[in-house]
């Protein structure tokens, strides 16, 4: 897929991600994980959270892609409810912490665990691990299957730029799933 307009690259990115997010809200809600309708619940806090620190996530995950695609899409969900936990309990103070500080003892390979476990205190082996790590394993094989189907070629520009808007959107699902999870939800002002 050859495109030379920028514009037509913004609109497709663009719809590429509502596209993403449309599909991942849905597992979401048929999960039950997620209010039945409305926006996802977020804040632009946890929107500008995301800018910041997108290229430290994406130079730990873009290694990652060719071995372990799910794996490189799936920590941005984890990492989006951590910051949600960190947003609801002490923004003022947490917005300060460091990407890094989500790394679990292998860094970035068991990030999922240590924010499971450490950052949203879950029981390992409990109903709610469970749960949780079963939706993001679905919702991350989504995207990889998602992100192949638009034959992108590997290792381009165009392919980086889906794969940060996938992230981007695991990201945000991560956060509004813990939101909910902490009795959040948008409402029409």
């Amino acid at each position: 897929m050859i495109m030379e307009d920028e514009a037509l690259i913004k609109a497709y990115l663009q719809q590429y991600e509502q596209k993403l997010e449309e599909a991942l809200t849905a597992v979401c809600r048929e999960a039950k994980a997620l209010p039945q309708e409305g926006p996802l619940p977020y804040t632009e806090d946890l929107v500008d959270k995301w800018k910041e620190i997108a290229p430290e996530y994406m130079a730990d995950a873009v290694p990652q892609i060719a071995e372990y695609p799910e794996v490189s899409v799936a920590w941005a969900a984890y990492l989006g409810m951590a910051w949600a936990n960190v947003w609801h309990s002490d923004w003022k103070h947490g917005k300060k912490r460091e990407y890094k500080s989500f790394y679990g003892p292998r860094a970035f390979d068991d990030m999922d665990e240590h924010i499971l476990f450490e950052e949203l205190g879950l029981q390992k082996g409990s109903e709610a691990h469970h749960f949780i790590e079963s939706l993001i394993l679905k919702l991350s094989s989504l995207a990889v299957t998602l992100i192949r189907r638009e034959q992108i070629e590997p290792q381009s520009v165009l392919a980086f730029h889906v794969f940060a808007r996938s992230t981007k959107v695991m990201f945000l699902i991560g956060a509004a799933l813990r939101l909910t999870q902490l009795g959040y939800s948008m409402q029409k002002a």
